[in-house]
């Protein structure tokens, strides 16, 4: 750079930009991340000469930091994140279960109170800082860098059975392009002198059997290990593979795959939701779910569970939300972000759970169906016996049409029954037959999705069609869900140990391949509980409330609205400042004691299936097993205390570091990376004090103005949404924000 600061400095006119991209990145011009930033500084002559911010870098060597091709697809990226499988299976069983449609009530207060506020704190820090989840907290506070690392630990834990979650519905996805479908009904098991019924299936289900037995091939307790389930491998493999390939270049591939991943399963939705309420029996369902039972909201328990449901829907604490809103240009309205995808989602699963109520009332009017026909059957065999008298049966009603009966004609026959064999009704064997009954029956989880939705299937029109679309469905939203776990575990990693992407993400596939065929043994189903159950809950619920307290107590919540206002370009409602000073992180230390408490209460359990039985139990974990429960709650949590140990006793000094802790480090690497010997326009650059040294984030006194008008200069709003390069004149002495 030629040696004219005199020059430049009298100057005042003189324009100083960056590449557009660098602008973008909104970063320290030397920090060690953002090797190619560089800039421009024009002369009177309008010749641009270019100046290495980086002392000894090389530009071949270094890499900028990417951004999102276009708004939509960071919208659909974030929604295809918080969207998954727990708003079609999770979401429609918790209404079902807490109150049909009071559930809402709770769900949406809560969402308001806990889940937009930090959704909204997580895409600001990671849109402001532009750096994933140990960058971030790094930032905010060295002494509480440990919360990336938990954030990536847990992301590592979910991402494993989560795959596998995938590569069962890929599993039943590549099994549905038969007719009639496998699960259509029991096997028939054939010898020397005879054909019968498989008796595994036949004391359960066609469908129960199908997924137990061919499926999982599951055995009778966790630690009867059996083996690999080869197909299942199988499944695995490719389900990693499709990860591995959707997210090897970052954003750039995983970004245009979210175009399909995250706007697919809204299709099927909204073709099951037509398809389903032209079936017989969808409105009993959608009634059930709406008949709201408001006792029930006055119940902890659902408080408790409409808190945690609205916790993991939104994927708060993964470090996905931050890593996403990371590769943001510095002026986007992340408020608008935060409201918008939390209502995407809530209204995702309302719509979810129209679709499965209504499904569930075709199949409860199905089952009714054949228990007043199996019933009717063994009224007339009671009828021929002589147990039961000819006049117990009303005039007009026909038995001898057993399919003919209708619900209504049934239940008076079983009142009337009933009311003359007080004493011997019991004895007769003769159910109630109600649907009311069958849609009280909850099923969530691979429940619902693999036994009562695939046996509704089984009875819809060109059911193999409508199989095929459900599993393709639950692929892309678990896909959806996967992009951004693993994101939130390649960003952090990248920007702090500068490897290559392509690397790391391959690596990060086969190490999880790896470790993943713990659950496709015969007993993989249990593990997939046990990490369901415990490396999640508690410690992403620590998590947040440490980057809840980081931000509003230690960053400090005035300095965050200042920075909030100046990278938005108006100020966040006051309703944030109390949310995450005072509500929030009370509400989440109560919903934290409440879990442990429930975790302390239940002991560690699972539900096995036992085969000679048909049937499930409820097993306690050996002693093994319990310790392995808690080493995944330790372990996610570890990073946390070690991290501010390591920082409180400087055996790792927070002025140094090599996991790019000096590189947050404002005005401080300005000076260390200034050359005094240099009394030129570099000053402008490195900067004789923090004050006068260039903000990675402009505030108020630095203006985006654009270049090459050849005209009057237009300054822009302080949050910059030219985004063509500074007007860096007569810039006053004042603090600069921390971010």
């Amino acid at each position: 750079m030629p040696k004219n600061s005199k020059a430049v400095k009298r100057e005042l006119d003189d324009d100083v930009t960056e590449s557009v991209r660098d602008l973008l990145s909104n970063e320290d011009a030397c920090d060690d991340s953002f090797k190619k930033s560089s800039l421009i500084v024009n002369n009177h002559e309008g010749e641009g000469k270019e100046c290495d911010v980086e002392e000894g870098g090389s530009d071949a060597e270094e890499e900028e930091r990417p951004a999102w091709n276009s708004k939509l697809q960071y919208i659909l990226a974030q929604v295809g994140f918080s969207v998954g499988l727990g708003n079609v299976w999770r979401f429609p069983y918790l209404c079902q279960k807490n109150g049909g449609g009071a559930y809402l009530v709770p769900y949406l207060i809560l969402l308001i109170l806990i889940g937009i506020p930090l959704f909204f704190l997580e895409l600001a820090v990671g849109q402001r800082i532009r750096r994933g989840s140990i960058g971030v907290w790094n930032y905010i506070s060295p002494r509480l860098g440990g919360i990336g690392f938990a954030s990536c630990v847990v992301c590592f834990f979910v991402a494993l059975y989560y795959n596998v979650i995938i590569s069962w519905s890929l599993f039943y996805f590549s099994q549905s392009f038969q007719q009639p479908l496998p699960w259509h009904e029991c096997p028939l098991v054939k010898n020397k002198t005879s054909t019968y019924v498989v008796p595994e299936c036949e004391k359960s289900s066609a469908t129960t059997y199908y997924w137990y037995r061919e499926a999982l091939d599951i055995s009778d307790s966790i630690s009867e290990s059996g083996g690999l389930n080869w197909k299942m491998t199988v499944c695995l493999l490719v389900a990693w593979s499709m990860v591995c390939l959707a997210m090897i270049k970052g954003i750039q591939s995983s970004g245009k795959v979210m175009y399909f991943s995250s706007l697919f399963p809204y299709v099927v939705l909204v073709c099951f939701l037509v398809r389903s309420l032209l079936l017989k029996g969808s409105m009993d369902g959608i009634r059930h779910m709406f008949t709201p039972k408001l006792e029930i909201m006055l119940e902890a328990k659902v408080w408790r569970e409409a808190a945690t449901q609205v916790f993991f829907a939104l994927g708060l604490g993964f470090g996905g939300v931050i890593a996403f809103s990371s590769y943001n240009k510095r002026d986007n309205n992340c408020h608008f972000d935060a409201v918008l995808v939390s209502f995407i989602n809530f209204f995702t699963s309302v719509l979810a759970t129209l679709v499965v109520f209504a499904v569930l009332g075709f199949k409860a009017n199905i089952m009714n169906s054949k228990c007043v026909a199996m019933n009717t059957n063994k009224i007339l065999t009671l009828l021929g016996s002589g147990i039961l008298e000819q006049n117990l049966i009303p005039h007009p009603m026909n038995l001898t049409q057993v399919n003919q009966v209708s619900g209504e004609d049934y239940h008076k026959m079983i009142d009337h029954i009933k009311g003359v064999k007080q004493d011997k009704f019991e004895s007769l064997g003769l159910e109630a037959c109600s649907i009311e009954d069958e849609l009280n029956k909850a099923v969530q989880g691979t429940g619902l999705a693999f036994i009562a939705f695939t046996e509704a299937m089984t009875h819809f029109p060109a059911s193999p069609f409508w199989s095929v679309m459900f599993f393709l469905m639950l692929v892309n939203l678990g896909l959806g869900s996967m992009f951004g776990t693993i994101e939130g575990i390649l960003t952090p990693l990248i920007d702090t140990f500068k490897v290559r992407k392509e690397f790391l993400t391959v690596g990060c596939c086969v190490l999880a391949f790896s470790i993943g065929l713990l659950f496709v043994q015969r007993s993989g189903n249990y593990f997939v509980t046990m990490f369901d159950d415990y490396s999640a809950t508690l410690p992403l619920l620590i998590v947040v409330i440490l980057e809840n307290v980081a931000i509003a107590w230690f960053y400090g919540i005035d300095k965050f609205f200042e920075d909030l206002k100046d990278m938005l370009g108006f100020t966040p409602y006051r309703f944030y400042y109390y949310m995450w000073k005072y509500i929030t992180p009370i509400l989440l230390m109560v919903l934290l004691c409440s879990s442990f408490i429930q975790l302390i209460m239940t002991p560690p359990s699972y539900s096995a299936w036992i085969q000679e039985e048909a049937i499930e139990k409820t097993l306690r974990f050996p002693p093994w097993g319990i310790v392995v429960c808690i080493s995944l709650v330790v372990m996610a949590i570890l990073p946390v205390p070690v991290v501010f140990g390591l920082r409180y006793f400087n055996i790792i000094s927070e002025n140094t570091s090599g996991l790019s802790t000096v590189s947050y480090k404002k005005g401080r690497i300005i000076k260390e990376t200034a050359r005094p010997e240099e009394d030129d326009d570099a000053s402008l650059i490195h900067g004789k004090s923090p004050s006068e040294a260039p903000s990675p984030m402009p505030g108020n006194s630095i203006y985006r103005k654009q270049s090459g008008s050849g005209g009057t200069d237009v300054d822009t709003a302080p949050n910059g949404r030219y985004g063509i390069g500074y007007l860096m004149a007569d810039m006053p002495d004042m603090p600069e924000s921390d971010l």
